[in-house]
């Protein structure tokens, strides 16, 4: 790990070294699952990432909750950090620039960021482990734009959980009850215009894996997402225009006993006149339900051995063990 952010640090601003061997799916998801499961599950074991087309999240919504994002990062930094909840572990509401770390890095990533989560009912068995949401005033239509896209995330999410489970060899539903009512998270992510005041090896986003089951990601075509290959170089992520960037998380990666991976990734600084502008996205990360208890699929194990696989535990004690290594908890 300390190599990788080695590289993240001291690298930043160099082009990305690609290794041309990399093969990345990228599949319709509006194709019949049967017909794309094994390519999307190759990728996934490989690479750890894929690339969907025809997810089914409506541009129109896209493109207004990238304004809404827009004007909300806009706002005076008072009223911003007003949303921010102390000891909420960036749950929910606002996290200002300079709070978050990848785990093991030695200097903060070059963000600010929002967090829509799930909203429970009151009385909700879960409730204890979500928090209830919060909604800027200042922005209008700030909470029916993104309580509608946390919902057409979940829902492209389950069908690319149902193509997972295919490929496994599980039943097509196997994973609905393991998400229903998880605590998944919408995050509005801004990068700010590079300035002189930047620490020393500071990046957008350090080197750093994926907490959750799996990661659905709007926003990625501007170039800097590059992940880590197998071989130990960069590999920049190339997206078609409102395609969804797929990744797979730890959560995932210790269910499936290593077959699927959950690779490392960052968000590089760019160079020239792109340095100048500020860069959003929006990633779900979709979790499992926080008493879900993920133990490693005695199928993968007898594939993957029984030395890759690491002991059962909740999904959320493993959640509260990965925010305390990134400063959000």
């Amino acid at each position: 790990m300390n190599i990788m952010i080695d590289m993240a640090t001291n690298k930043a601003q160099a082009a990305p070294v690609n290794d041309t061997t990399i093969n990345i799916a990228s599949v319709s998801l509006a194709q019949p699952l049967e017909d794309i499961a094994d390519e999307l599950g190759r990728s996934f074991a490989e690479n750890g990432f894929a690339v969907i087309r025809d997810h089914g999240i409506p541009q129109e919504l896209i493109d207004r909750a990238e304004a809404t994002s827009k004007a909300f990062f806009a706002l005076p930094e008072a009223t911003k950090r007003a949303y921010a909840i102390e000891g909420g572990g960036g749950a929910r509401g606002y996290t200002p620039f300079g709070t978050e770390k990848a785990k093991d890095a030695n200097v903060f990533d070059l963000k600010e960021f929002w967090h829509v989560g799930r909203s429970l009912p009151e009385g909700h068995e879960l409730a204890e482990f979500m928090a209830p949401n919060v909604w800027p005033d200042e922005v209008d239509g700030f909470k029916s734009t993104y309580t509608e896209l946390f919902s057409a995330f979940e829902t492209a999410g389950l069908r690319v959980l149902e193509a997972i489970a295919l490929h496994l060899g599980l039943e097509r539903d196997f994973f609905a009850p393991t998400v229903a009512d998880g605590n998944s998270v919408m995050r509005l992510l801004h990068y700010p215009p590079l300035g002189p005041d930047a620490p020393e090896g500071a990046i957008r986003a350090a080197a750093h894996g994926d907490i959750n089951t799996i990661t659905l990601l709007l926003g990625a075509e501007e170039a800097g997402l590059e992940l880590l290959t197998k071989a130990g170089t960069w590999h920049a992520v190339d997206v078609p225009k409102g395609a969804l960037v797929i990744n797979v998380g730890d959560m995932l990666e210790r269910l499936t006993a290593g077959k699927l991976v959950s690779t490392t990734h960052r968000v590089v600084n760019p160079a020239g006149q792109a340095a100048q502008r500020s860069r959003y996205s929006m990633p779900f990360f979709l979790h499992f339900r926080p008493d879900y208890l993920i133990e490693p699929l005695e199928s993968c194990v007898d594939e993957m051995g029984s030395e890759s696989a690491e002991p059962p535990i909740s999904a959320h004690d493993f959640l509260m063990q990965r925010l305390q290594e990134i400063n959000l908890a």
